[in-house]
């Protein structure tokens, strides 16, 4: 950690999020008018990056926005946060993946609509050796799928710690799993033709070469396996507000963590898992993307 400060590189997708507070989501043909409004830059590697800048790393992000004004905004969100973008996209005029979420106020239950990265096919830049030589740990929400397995190669070979947020399954997953030494999936991942449990999945990423594996699952304690063994992490109890973005802080956490502790070791791993889980159950407690990041 030169500095004192560990450095993360986080691959993956970067949305301009428009986030409406409403008391409920509309019927169809419906109008309503929300509570509250918030936009801000998104995605999973973004907010994950900021979580992690927030806890006092140095945070970088690879990613495609582009030169569109909707674009320019979610690259100042971040560099505000003191996020470095390094930007595979920067010559595009086209508008960025907008995310329309709806948060109900009464459960913090979110309902999303984006086309996430299926605008862009990046290629890895001339540099990624040295940002990956630059960083502690590297981290991988799975989008544009092919700079994800370029930057796990390079991280692998660089000896850098690899995390995933495996969010949902993705085409490429089997192929980015041999370079990864920590997944952390949601209820959501499910790999085709494996059973819908918590015991298959962590099976499956053991099968695929991950050494330390866990599932989340919303306010359930998280359960996690590694070379000899598992358990499970309790995720502390709070009154939800909004659920957009806990699982991408959560991983932003863990990544803080991670470059921290180094070596990994059972009691480390679930130690790692607990601070994180404090760190997304608290970002449940208030309504907006960053909030909990306001609120100290």
């Amino acid at each position: 950690m030169p500095g004192g400060r560990p450095a993360g590189l986080f691959v993956g997708l970067c949305t301009l999020d428009v986030i409406q507070l409403v008391d409920r989501v509309p019927a169809s043909d419906e109008k309503l008018t929300a509570r509250e409004q918030v936009v801000a830059a998104g995605g999973p590697a973004a907010n994950a990056s900021a979580a992690f800048g927030h806890l006092g790393g140095r945070a970088k992000l690879l990613t495609a926005i582009g030169s569109h004004p909707l674009g320019l905004a979610a690259t100042a969100d971040l560099d505000a946060l003191g996020v470095a973008v390094t930007d595979l996209a920067a010559e595009s005029a086209e508008p960025p993946a907008v995310s329309s979420i709806l948060v109900t106020a009464s459960s913090g239950e979110r309902a999303v609509a984006s086309t996430n990265a299926t605008g862009h096919r990046l290629a890895p830049p001339g540099d990624l050796g040295a940002l990956v030589a630059a960083s502690d740990v590297v981290e991988f929400d799975g989008h544009h799928m092919e700079l994800a397995l370029a930057a796990a190669r390079a991280a692998r070979a660089a000896g850098r710690v690899t995390l995933l947020d495996a969010g949902s399954w993705k085409d490429g997953t089997p192929e980015l799993l041999p370079y990864i030494d920590v997944a952390v999936c949601s209820a959501d991942f499910h790999p085709p033709g494996v059973a819908d449990s918590v015991a298959a999945t962590l099976g499956f990423l053991r099968a695929h070469g991950v050494t330390w594996r866990a599932v989340s699952r919303g306010g359930r304690p998280l359960v996690w396996a590694g070379p000899d063994g598992g358990g499970t992490v309790e995720v502390p109890a709070v009154r939800v507000a909004d659920t957009l973005g806990a699982g991408d802080f959560l991983h932003g956490a863990l990544a803080h963590h991670l470059a921290v502790r180094g070596r990994l070791t059972p009691e480390g791993f679930a130690e790692s898992l607990r601070g994180a889980a404090a760190v997304a159950s608290r970002a449940c407690a208030s309504f907006g993307t960053r909030a909990w990041m306001r609120e100290g």
